[in-house]
C-alpha cells in the first residue's frame, strides 16, 4: 500500500515537473494549444530589425500580440481559410520576400564597404568639387551696341543692378539685378566662363563678350573656394550609398547571369 502511495507521489512530482517546463518554453496554452516563447522572440527581432527598440514595457504588449494571433489563426484554420487558392498565392510572395530579404542582408554582411573604399570615393569627390566657385552678374542684351553703351554708363557711375533689371534679356537673373549667385566656371558656355575668370573681384568686363544667347556685360562679385566636409562628417552617408551601390551591382549581376527563356 505504502509503495502504491509512493508511486502515485512521484507520478504527480514529475507530472508538475513536467508542466512547469512547458510552460516555461511556452508562452501560453491557448485552447489546448501551446504557444511557444519563440514566437514573441521572432515577433521582437522583427521589430528591431526595422529600427525600433523593444523596451521592457513592451514585453506585455507584444505577449498579448502573440496571443492574440494564435487565436485569430485557430479560427481561420477552423474555418479552412488557409486551402484557399488565394491564400496560397500570398503566402508565397510572402516567402520570397522574406528569402529575397535575406539574401540581400547575407551579402551586405559578407560584403561590407570598407574603410579604404569610402575614402577612394571621397577624395574623388573631393577633386571634383575643388574648383573655385564665383559669384557674378550679368546684363545679356542682342547687340553689340547696346552692350558697348552699357559699359560707357558704367564707367561714368551707372548702376549695374538697376541697369540689369531694365535692359537685360535674361529672365532667370535680370529681375534679380543680373545675379547669377555661385558657380563654377564650367556652369557656363566657354565663353562667358573664360571671360569671368580673367577678372578680379569687383572688375566688369571692358568689351562685351558674345556667346550663342547675345552680348554679355559681366561683372564679378566675389570668389571663393568650396568648404567640403571631412571625410568622418561625410563617412555615415558614404557608407549608406555605397552599400547600396554594391547591392545594386550584386542584383544586376544575378540579372545578367540568369538564362531567361
Amino acid at each position: 500500500m505504502k509503495h502504491t502511495a509512493f508511486k502515485a507521489l512521484a507520478l504527480a512530482s514529475l507530472l508538475s515537473l513536467t508542466a512547469g517546463t512547458a510552460l516555461a518554453q511556452n508562452l501560453a496554452i491557448v485552447n489546448g494549444k501551446a504557444v511557444p516563447k519563440t514566437r514573441l522572440d521572432a515577433l521582437a527581432t522583427q521589430i528591431e530589425r526595422a529600427g525600433r527598440p523593444v523596451t521592457p514595457e513592451m514585453q506585455g504588449q507584444l505577449r498579448d500580440e502573440v496571443i492574440a494571433r494564435e487565436i485569430f489563426m485557430q479560427e481561420a484554420d477552423k474555418q479552412g481559410l488557409a486551402q484557399s487558392e488565394d491564400f496560397r498565392n500570398q503566402m508565397e510572395l510572402a516567402r520570397q520576400s522574406i528569402l529575397i530579404r535575406e539574401l540581400f542582408s547575407d551579402f551586405q554582411k559578407k560584403n561590407p564597404v570598407t574603410d579604404a573604399e569610402m575614402k577612394v570615393e571621397y577624395d574623388k569627390f573631393v577633386a571634383a568639387n575643388s574648383a573655385k566657385e564665383y559669384k557674378a552678374r550679368h546684363i545679356l542684351v542682342e547687340k553689340e551696341a547696346e552692350a558697348k553703351a552699357i559699359i560707357a554708363r558704367l564707367k561714368k557711375g551707372g548702376k549695374f543692378e538697376d541697369i540689369a533689371k531694365k535692359q537685360s534679356k535674361d529672365p532667370g537673373s535680370g529681375a534679380n539685378g543680373g545675379d547669377l549667385d555661385w558657380s563654377t566656371p564650367d556652369s557656363y558656355v566657354p565663353e562667358f566662363g573664360q571671360a569671368m575668370v580673367k577678372l578680379s573681384k569687383g572688375q566688369t568686363t571692358d568689351a562685351p563678350i558674345k556667346t550663342q544667347f547675345g552680348w554679355h556685360v559681366i561683372r564679378l562679385d566675389d570668389v571663393r573656394t568650396p568648404q567640403i566636409p571631412a571625410f568622418d562628417q561625410v563617412k555615415p552617408q558614404l557608407q549608406q550609398q555605397m552599400t547600396q551601390q554594391k547591392l545594386g551591382k550584386y542584383q544586376e549581376d544575378l540579372r545578367a547571369k540568369a538564362k531567361i527563356e
